[in-house]
């Protein structure tokens, strides 16, 4: 499994469907996941620190999860399948061995944000549906690195979800 971080949530276009955006903690692939616009929300949110006036389903896993003395250890993005992305919940509790919990990556990455849990990708997954954007040098122009970052809005602007399909 190869750590992430949450780049953020974009909106591909023309669709308007929003994306989250992971990249490799240490190298440079990308991997973009389509979600639903309250997801998406969720995900914004906790980037941002919004504390909403009452909890969204994932401020409740995380209090849930507090009061029944569990802890998200980690989040795994798993696998493609005929366009769906699959992902699991890592959880220990005191009371039963850890858990695996199969959860739609949205959810996951929204829960994981609030319980500063890390999240990871498996290698296949990353090799099958990830996004290799080569990291500007130190030799490059600030002026080639803004072309490459240009180049990579493009690609993201193009893609659908097919795309990744098999």
């Amino acid at each position: 499994m190869i750590a992430m971080d949450v780049v953020g949530v974009r909106v591909e276009m023309p669709s308007n469907q929003p994306i989250v955006l992971l990249k490799e903690a240490t190298g440079n692939r990308f991997l973009p996941i389509w979600v639903g616009a309250v997801e998406a929300t969720a995900i914004a949110f906790a980037q941002q620190g919004v504390q909403p006036p009452r909890p969204l389903t994932h401020d409740l896993m995380r209090d849930l999860l507090d009061q029944l003395s569990g802890t998200l250890t980690a989040v795994h993005i798993t696998e493609l399948r005929e366009g769906v992305f699959y992902a699991q919940l890592a959880i220990h509790t005191s009371e039963a061995a850890d858990l695996l919990i199969s959860a739609r990556p949205s959810d996951a990455i929204a829960l994981a944000l609030r319980t500063q849990s890390p999240i990871f990708a498996s290698a296949l997954l990353l090799d099958q549906a990830g996004i290799e954007v080569p990291e500007a040098s130190n030799a490059e122009t600030p002026e080639a690195a803004n072309e490459e970052v240009a180049r990579f809005r493009e690609f993201l602007e193009q893609i659908n979800p097919e795309d990744f399909l098999s």
